[in-house]
């Protein structure tokens, strides 16, 4: 790359330009100067790209002027408005927005121009049924939950004369229709085939242990500081959904995994991000890594592959099944209605057996 950022000096100063004058266009006349003179291997426009956002971010070479479509200025306010007057978090903000894109982006286009204010209920609908092909039940009823929003910011700024929430029809499914999925001796299997040695492995069972004993959501362990850890009190702090801050005690073997990865030298001194990214750029993880290292060790412990939600819910039937009442398991897991720690009732069979009634015609069992 330095090779390359060398040769487009050179070409600069060839054709009497200065570094304020390179951008996309002329990036590519480059190389294509290049391959006119014979040079076998040439970059594409794509692997410039690191370049000219280093120079740009350097401040060399000025960033573009960008005029922004009359419909990113109104996903950009209705941005400011999730995040001003709803209060919501960045990654619900995120995902709300990415779906405001893609609603307007196919409905609100008319020959080519932008006409929000011509939205009607059949096009809520037509979209609808085109996520509701390609995602499950939960995630269409997120589409549903983020189209309202939209719509009602729509209307409260009088982009469209009508209150279209209401027209956006409901999605079919029921919270106790299903058994949900869980995990029995495959838990511990899975902790005992991750390795503990090496920074990645260390942190990595860190991460599964704090999973799988604390019920932590992907979120909620990205989140994680190191001053959320009391140690002398045996305490952790949880940054969980809707800004909510939890005090959980810390279970000994949890705060032991936790202390061997602290152990190892840290790569960003700084960070107050209880993990950090093994490979450069060093800094907190993401969420998503978490579904990354339980995947890993699913594969590791060669079991099917599941998700970090599904440790989650392991956790709740382990308490289940060793006595621990609904209220105990929903303080544990930070719910805040008690009628989402009851689908986790469903799996202690042993129990429903007790007060199962037998079918009529048959004996009981």
């Amino acid at each position: 790359m330095l090779k390359d950022l060398g040769q487009v000096g050179l070409w600069l100063s060839e054709q009497g330009l200065d570094a304020t004058d390179l951008d996309e266009g002329r990036l590519k006349q480059h190389l294509s100067d290049l391959q006119e003179a014979g040079r076998r291997r040439v970059a594409g426009p794509r692997g410039m790209v690191p370049l000219l956002t280093f120079l740009r971010e350097a401040g060399v070479v000025p960033a573009p002027q960008v005029t922004p479509s009359p419909a990113e200025v109104l996903l950009e306010r209705y941005r400011c408005w999730m995040e001003v007057e709803r209060g919501l978090s960045a990654s619900t903000m995120l995902r709300y927005g990415n779906t405001a894109r893609r609603f307007l982006a196919e409905q609100a286009m008319t020959d080519g121009k932008f006409v929000p204010e011509g939205l009607t209920g059949a096009d809520l609908n037509a979209f609808l049924l085109r996520e509701c092909a390609r995602v499950s039940a939960g995630s269409a009823k997120g589409r549903v939950a983020e189209l309202r929003s939209l719509l009602r910011f729509l209307h409260l700024h009088g982009v469209i004369a009508m209150k279209l929430g209401g027209a956006v029809p409901p999605v079919g499914g029921w919270r106790f229709a299903a058994v949900p999925p869980t995990m029995a001796t495959e838990v511990q299997w899975l902790l005992d085939h991750t390795p503990r040695e090496g920074t990645v492995g260390v942190r990595d069972y860190a991460i599964l242990m704090l999973v799988a004993r604390l019920g932590l959501r992907s979120i909620e362990v990205a989140r994680l500081l190191l001053d959320d850890v009391d140690w002398r009190c045996g305490e952790i702090v949880v940054r969980g959904k809707g800004r909510r801050e939890d005090r959980l005690p810390l279970p000994a073997d949890v705060g032991e995994a936790l202390v061997a990865y602290l152990s190892d030298p840290r790569p960003c001194l700084d960070a107050r991000h209880m993990f950090l990214t093994c490979k450069a750029p060093h800094g907190p993880i993401r969420a998503d890594l978490v579904g990354d290292v339980v995947e890993r060790a699913c594969r590791r412990a060669g079991l099917p592959k599941v998700g970090p939600h599904r440790l989650r819910h392991a956790l709740a039937a382990d308490m289940l099944r060793h006595g621990a009442g609904l209220t105990a398991i929903g303080q544990v897991l930070r719910h805040q209605d008690l009628a989402t720690t009851a689908l986790y009732a469903k799996v202690d069979f042993v129990a429903l057996r007790a007060v199962a009634q037998p079918w009529p015609g048959t004996e009981a069992a």
